[in-house]
């Protein structure tokens, strides 16, 4: 690891914090009783979800762009999302050109709402990294501004505007938790928070399928994670920069990951307690606290980093959350191929409170017999230990159970 890399300084931020006035919204830090109660200590939330454009990153964007050069009128980016909207709403609120490149995959939504901030958008590879490669190359050749998603001073400089209000917020906060994809934030806020609250502790969040910073901590370099894969798209980051990795070295106190189960959970208490839509990257910090991995009982602070979730995959989360929660639960149920089978297996399970769902009859299949019929149920259970009476109750009356 160099350490001759330059680390922004609080004096950078506080100017970034006075350009962002008036342009971003107030995101509040509140406190949840429901959050509280479940991690046995006070929790607060930084609901940075709320934000314009649905996430902290139009604070890096503008920053930077509003320091341009006024010829500097063309600036590119490339992004799935989050940094696309940042930096085309910042180009439209400062009378720039942007071109966004944005992979295929990219949700429709989020193309569009790029594509609404004024973006001229530009879809081809697959993979977001090769289309940062060929943002580079484009901006190159037309003569535009490319602007990072993390690895830039003044990036880092108006994502640590973040960390200022936290301090001027939550005051009594002993531990903060961050989400941590290339680094752009946890090293803004890590800044600011060293500054104004030296006592308190800085935490990165990673999704442990795609947990490169840690990575590149234990290398003393930039490590990349292969492959990575996670529900966290928004934090799903091959390798940190020399950079945003140099302030996670000098600031943070520790670095922790969480599941997709971990994470699911904490999307789905999120939308049910408290009625907030958040995205997977943008609950992790919270995954973190009602997972139980992070130490002590003082104040804790998660940032709620995001809240753009494509509506096709708000579906898919919310199931995820609750099979992670044990409220769902699906069976395969091989029976004999005779009136009132199905009626015997409901009435296995009837006085055990739970809620069938959805019931399928399969007479055809590899698996099942001539003389067998394969039914799969669809169950709504209250928690795990709820699911595994279920199951136990259908095996003790003699059903051979798969959970799928």
């Amino acid at each position: 690891m160099s350490d001759d890399v330059a680390l922004v300084q609080v004096s950078e931020i506080e100017v970034a914090r006075k350009g962002l006035s008036g342009i971003l919204r107030h995101t509040p830090t509140e406190r949840s009783t429901t959050f509280s109660d479940l991690c046995g200590r006070p929790v607060l939330l930084k609901a940075e979800h709320l934000q314009r454009t649905g996430s902290f990153k139009i604070r890096g964007a503008y920053h930077l762009l509003s320091h341009l050069d006024p010829s500097e009128d063309l600036v590119v980016a490339a992004s799935a999302g989050n940094h696309a909207q940042g930096v085309a709403l910042a180009a439209r609120l400062l009378a720039k050109r942007s071109v966004i490149f944005m992979p295929s995959s990219a949700p429709l939504t989020k193309v569009q709402a790029t594509r609404a901030y004024g973006a001229d958008i530009r879809l081809g590879h697959v993979l977001v990294d090769d289309c940062i490669g060929e943002a580079k190359v484009w901006a190159a050749e037309h003569g535009g501004r490319f602007v990072p998603p993390f690895d830039d001073p003044q990036i880092i400089a108006g994502q640590g505007s973040l960390g200022l209000e936290l301090a001027d917020e939550a005051p009594e906060a002993g531990v903060v938790l961050v989400p941590v994809g290339g680094g752009g934030l946890l090293a803004g806020v890590a800044v600011a928070l060293r500054a104004r609250m030296p006592g308190v502790r800085i935490i990165g969040v990673e999704a442990s399928g795609a947990a490169s910073m840690r990575a590149s901590l234990d290398a003393f370099s930039p490590t990349g994670v292969h492959p990575v894969r996670t529900i966290a798209d928004g934090i799903a980051i091959k390798s940190p920069s020399a950079l945003t990795l140099a302030h996670a070295h000098a600031l943070v106190d520790d670095l922790i990951s969480v599941t997709d189960d971990e994470i699911g959970r904490a999307l789905l208490l999120l939308l049910e307690r408290a009625k907030q839509v958040v995205e997977p990257s943008g609950a992790v910090g919270l995954a973190a606290l009602l997972a139980g991995k992070v130490p002590g009982t003082d104040p804790a602070v998660a940032i709620l980093s995001g809240g753009n979730v494509d509506p096709l995959m708000l579906g898919r989360l919310v199931h995820h959350g609750l099979t992670a929660a044990g409220r769902y639960l699906r069976l395969r149920v091989v029976v004999s191929d005779r009136p009132g089978a199905l009626a015997l297996i409901v009435e296995a399970v009837a006085d055990t409170g739970l809620n069938i769902l959805a019931v399928e009859h399969h007479r055809e299949g590899a698996r099942v017999g001539v003389d067998e019929v394969e039914v799969l149920l669809t169950l709504e259970t209250r928690d795990p230990a709820h699911r595994l009476e279920v199951i136990d109750r259908l095996r003790d009356a003699g059903y051979l159970v798969e959970q799928l």
